[in-house]
């Protein structure tokens, strides 16, 4: 096995190739010229336990036939038959040990060797965020079963950099509405884009028809090479390469929304009122977009939720065929979902990249909602509501409901009761795989509301669902530092995050109450 094979595959977010700005996420690797003598022990096992079966077999042979005295033809003949079963055997083994996972190669050497790797596995933690790779044999007897076609490569968060395999052409601004303060900010960045980076600009059509920027006539020449977009009418996600965001954490969340597939890398300014997902400073917009346009720029791989909303329209009663389109258009339906008349079934399929939230919306009663787990019931949620956020949204709704913040690097999905009416309902973090469905209950007093991300809020009915897994399009967002301290400095800044005046130390020591005289 190559050094290089020890890390993993190159992750790309584009939807094509041909793409003027082809983004994919390159990993750090070792040095070409690295040894396994510089490597730490836990590499070096796993060079030793890869090695060519041919010479494994060779040096075996020789070593056999230097210990075996002559032996009679009939003797040879069974030797030389065994010999090729124990070839045919380590062949086999050989195999087993190539389709293994990574963390299993350093269990398959004696003991000592084990304990090389866990007196080195220290150093390695020190430049991984994700775990050591768990031992998969416990005790002499047993391991996990081993499954070759389930192999996966988890890239280690702290590798991630940005790189461009084409120039980037095309960038999207957005911007906060109905802040007056944005404009000269806006005009700045795009005359410093047209002008300067002669890039493409993409704005929404109201952003450029504001009256403040059609007043300008000093902004009118770059105004006019402006591309507009009008949201749910005009499809952009193939055609964007960057996406630069002059605002707080909603025009992050406007940005996720665009794209209900592969998201291109986001650059996000702090204009707003909080700017937790913001940490760039626009005083120095024009250093820090020449970095990006250049690349190797840290990213954090935001996790989004997956959300399918399966609608029963067959329980719906005092509702008049001609008057169920207009009701689901105004749901938001019918421009992202699907219909299925015969079936009498609407579904609507989202991106979420901080929460689902269902509520009781205007009843005065409790909601009560079931909730599953990969088809398993688990509770019924009785209380205000229930919340099901991703590791980016632990630090929104979910922080203000009483639940725990999580690192974005965390593969988690966060489940929290609004007001829950039992003192025993805590909030949850479940494997990011699963999928999770809310139903509502068959013995609710009334009906609940969901939204998305704050948006598309609609009614849930009896007979109605909400399916929601972690989706396979993150969000890539642009680190101003790196992703640790980025995620700490919003936490300190935004959050105050374990702000308290200090404890003042003590001038004498021996005057203290608890030592003894």
């Amino acid at each position: 096995m190559d050094v290089n094979e020890l890390v993993s595959p190159l992750v790309i977010f584009s939807p094509t190739q041909d793409q003027p700005g082809f983004l994919s996420l390159k990993m750090e690797s070792p040095e070409p010229g690295l040894s396994s003598k510089s490597l730490p022990a836990r590499d070096r096992t796993m060079l030793r336990s890869s090695g060519c079966p041919d010479q494994q077999s060779d040096s075996a042979r020789s070593s056999k036939h230097i210990e075996q005295p002559s032996r009679s033809p009939r003797r040879r003949r069974e030797g030389k038959r065994s010999q090729r079963r124990a070839d045919g055997h380590e062949q086999r083994l050989w195999e087993m040990e190539r389709r293994r996972l990574p963390g299993q190669h350093e269990h398959s050497e004696h003991a000592g060797s084990s304990c090389d790797a866990a007196e080195s596995s220290p150093k390695r933690r020190a430049h991984f965020l994700h775990g050591p790779y768990p031992a998969t044999h416990f005790g002499p007897k047993a391991c996990i079963l081993p499954n070759p076609t389930s192999v996966m490569h988890i890239q280690d968060p702290a590798s991630q950099r940005l790189t461009w395999n084409k120039a980037p052409v095309n960038v999207l601004v957005i911007r906060k509405i109905r802040d007056e303060s944005l404009v000269e900010p806006f005009k700045e960045l795009c005359r410093f884009l047209v002008e300067e980076k002669q890039m493409m600009v993409y704005v929404e059509r109201r952003v450029a028809d504001d009256a403040t920027l059609s007043k300008d006539e000093a902004f009118g020449s770059i105004r006019n090479q402006l591309c507009t977009f009008r949201e749910g009418y005009d499809d952009i996600s193939d055609c964007i390469d960057l996406i630069i965001c002059l605002g707080g954490d909603g025009t992050l969340l406007y940005a996720s929304s665009l794209f209900q597939a592969c998201v291109p890398p986001v650059m996000a300014f702090h204009l707003g009122s909080l700017g937790f997902l913001t940490p760039f400073k626009f005083e120095s917009y024009r250093t820090e977009v020449a970095k990006v346009l250049e690349g190797n720029a840290a990213i954090t791989l935001r996790s989004r939720l997956k959300v399918k909303v399966v609608k029963d329209m067959l329980q719906r009663t005092g509702q008049q065929p001609e008057n169920r389109e207009a009701t689901l258009e105004h749901n938001g339906l019918l421009p992202h979902g699907h219909t299925n008349s015969e079936a009498g079934k609407v579904t609507l399929q989202l991106q979420v990249l901080n929460e689902v939230v269902v509520d009781r919306g205007p009843s005065s009663y409790l909601s009560n909602v079931d909730l599953y787990l990969d088809g398993r019931l688990i509770t019924s949620v009785q209380g205000d509501g229930v919340i099901v956020s991703t590791p980016t949204g632990s630090t929104a709704y979910a922080a203000a409901a009483g639940a725990s913040m999580i690192h974005p690097n965390v593969p988690a999905i966060m489940v929290t009761p609004i007001c829950p009416h039992s003192l025993s309902f805590r909030p949850i973090v479940v494997p990011a795989g699963v999928e999770l469905m809310i139903t509502l209950s068959p013995d609710a007093r009334n009906n609940v509301w969901v939204s998305f991300d704050g948006r598309r809020r609609q009614e849930i009915q009896h007979g109605d669902c909400i399916k929601i897994t972690t989706s396979c399009y993150p969000v890539p967002s642009i680190c101003c530092h790196d992703l640790v301290y980025d995620w700490f400095e919003s936490l300190a800044q935004c959050l105050h995050w374990n702000v308290r005046k200090r404890q003042a130390r003590l001038e004498d020591v021996s005057d203290s109450s608890d030592t003894e005289n």
